[in-house]
């Protein structure tokens, strides 16, 4: 089996010596190091994490095969308290819809099921330091590529089938730009900095999608407190962000964007 192969399910099921040999294997086909290799409790189980340095670039590990992405509204009830702040923000004219169902399901990616490769991807985001268009050429040349919008919610929510990647909720008295020791300050299940800053915005191979921000719109517009975490959702495609960026108005920039690097193994 090629460590390509590798599913989350098989990777879950391994004991600590065989996630160390995988580990040095898909360091050794990188050309990187292996830096860390730690079991955390994810989803009320064990979960291997894994870090490799490339070129002064650390990489997690994130294991795919079939897995589900996507956000079940069908499952879903806000509490008393989310619906009653998404009920401030529409009154102050913003939201899609009557009520927070509705405005989820236009933002959010459909509950789905889909097939991913294992790969390396970035622990932190870039900066672009080109336009978009121009990044993936950009990446080519140091042997990496941009995900995929399925690869980066699935390194996002690492299994997870909650709104966010640590649960349902979020605090509904502050926003997520002063909560600096909020969930989203902590690292995802693969051990990714990832989804905890709305000011970032970070764009895949998806043109229809953004992701991990809105570039701070939410918090600075004064969207009400639901509203600012929501760009933090994992399944949070955000396509007037995206329309945005590959438009017209956002065609000249880039400094305002990030990307999270791919290493394929």
């Amino acid at each position: 089996m090629s460590l390509a192969d590798l599913s989350l399910d098989q990777w879950r099921s391994f004991e600590l010596p065989a996630a160390r040999r995988i580990a040095q294997e898909a360091a050794h086909q990188v050309d990187g190091n292996v830096t860390v290799v730690e079991t955390v409790e994810h989803l009320g189980a064990p979960l291997h994490r894994v870090r490799i340095e490339r070129h002064g670039q650390e990489f997690a590990l994130v294991p795919g095969g079939a897995v589900i992405l996507g956000f079940d509204l069908n499952t879903w009830q806000p509490t008393p308290e989310q619906a009653a702040d998404f009920a401030e923000s529409l009154d102050q004219g913003f939201g899609y819809g009557p009520d927070l169902r509705t405005h989820l399901a236009q933002v959010l990616s459909p509950h789905r099921s889909v097939i991913l490769a294992t790969l390396l991807m970035a622990v932190e985001d870039e900066n672009l330091t080109e336009l978009p268009a121009d990044m993936p050429a950009v990446l080519a040349a140091r042997g990496l590529r941009m995900p995929s919008s399925d690869e980066w919610e699935h390194a996002c929510g690492a299994g997870t089938d909650t709104l966010f990647r640590w649960g349902n909720d979020c605090p509904l008295d502050r926003d997520p730009y002063e909560d600096r020791t909020g969930p989203h300050q902590q690292l995802s299940g693969f051990g990714l900095r990832i989804a905890y800053d709305t000011y970032r915005t970070e764009l895949t191979s998806d043109v229809t999608a953004a992701h991990g921000g809105d570039g701070g719109e939410s918090v600075c517009g004064g969207y009400g407190c639901m509203l600012a975490w929501l760009p933090l959702a994992t399944a949070n495609r955000n396509p007037s962000m995206a329309e945005f960026v590959y438009g017209p108005d956002g065609e000249d920039l880039c400094e305002d964007f990030s990307t999270r690097p791919v290493l394929t193994l």
